[in-house]
């Protein structure tokens, strides 16, 4: 096996690309399939936003999809699944109906219309276009941290990020993340440095700072945005895709999507809250059979939810600050490069 990115990308069959606009403060990140996938979904947050899930399901028709979009823009931002379509279309990608072919894009976005950027995009949101280039961009390498549909996003008091982690099962399954963090809450431990999923860093990812010695009482001390009733509505979204080189049924993926929650609940202090709209999407390019299939699965799982949770703080750690008065300090800002 080739040495791994760290990056979902290591999951043969899926390429990632990023679009944004710094002036708009918001972005989109593409996952584009090189076959449709099979996958599926699951919501746990109180407050989601998202394209094309129903289809998900695994008692619907629809075998796979060709493309996850995770995106910004809150409603507005759903627009991007359609420039994504638009790519694949004249790629002559899609589902097979008739003469007609439509390519699947199932799509979930983040709340990041208060970060400080212009939103007055006139009649129609820009996240078509922005749908259309970061699918015109995606390839095997991409940016962290303020990129692609992690570049508005904020947690509760540092800026958040796009992030993503793999790993590789016992018996050769290749897993991977890919997360928007903009969550309600927090990512590291009281004031900081350390980052909740510290005992799941590999080498230093995300800083190398491990967990401190003890988490007294006070660093467990709960915070979210809009708390303080001066403050900003709390209204976030941590959304993400897991995937495997595994052949999963659409049942076996939204397992995969329901495990993969524990990813969110281990890295965010603390995540499934009213106005989250946690989703993560879980999807198996079926280029590895499941050899053991109760035990592959099992593990592909877990590690799907470890990358998660690594993800998530690396999306933290490779932040930079958006340049909007009042924005909110990146994690390098405060504890510089470790």
């Amino acid at each position: 096996m080739t040495e791994l990115r760290n990056l979902i990308t290591d999951v043969a069959g899926l390429r990632v690309g990023n679009a944004h606009d710094p002036d708009l403060g918001s972005g989109v990140t593409v996952a584009l399939f090189d076959e449709p996938a099979v996958a599926s979904y699951c919501v746990m947050g109180g407050a989601p936003g998202t394209r094309d899930t129903d289809l998900l399901e695994p008692d619907k028709v629809v075998p796979g999809v060709n493309a996850i979009v995770l995106s910004g823009g809150s409603a507005f931002g759903l627009d991007a699944a359609g420039g994504v379509q638009a790519y694949l279309r004249e790629k002559g990608v899609g589902f097979a109906v008739g003469s007609a072919l439509v390519p699947l894009v199932p799509q979930a976005i983040t709340f990041d219309l208060l970060n400080g950027g212009n939103k007055e995009w006139g009649r129609y949101p820009p996240y078509r276009e922005l749908g259309y280039e970061a699918a015109r961009a995606a390839g095997e390498d991409f940016a962290l941290g303020t990129s692609g549909g992690g570049y508005g996003a904020t947690t509760v008091n540092l800026k958040g990020g796009l992030g993503s982690a793999s790993a590789v099962t016992g018996s050769g399954h290749v897993v991977g993340a890919l997360v928007i963090v903009n969550a309600l809450a927090s990512a590291v431990i009281g004031e900081g440095p350390h980052f909740w999923a510290g005992g799941f860093e590999e080498g230093k990812e995300f800083g190398g700072l491990g967990l401190p010695e003890r988490i007294t009482p006070e660093m467990r001390r709960l915070d979210w945005k809009g708390r303080n009733r001066e403050s900003k509505p709390p209204i976030s979204t941590t959304i993400a895709l897991v995937a495997t080189d595994a052949v999963l049924t659409k049942a076996q993926a939204k397992r995969l999507a329901v495990v993969a929650h524990d990813g969110l609940a281990r890295a965010l202090r603390f995540a499934h809250a009213l106005y989250d709209g946690d989703t993560i999407f879980a999807a198996g390019t079926g280029r590895k059979p499941l050899a053991d299939e109760a035990g592959d699965l099992i593990e592909i799982g877990a590690l799907a939810a470890d990358c998660l949770t690594r993800a998530i703080a690396r999306g933290i750690y490779e932040a930079t600050a958006l340049p909007f008065p009042g924005a909110q300090p990146a994690w390098k800002d405060r504890w510089g490069r470790r």
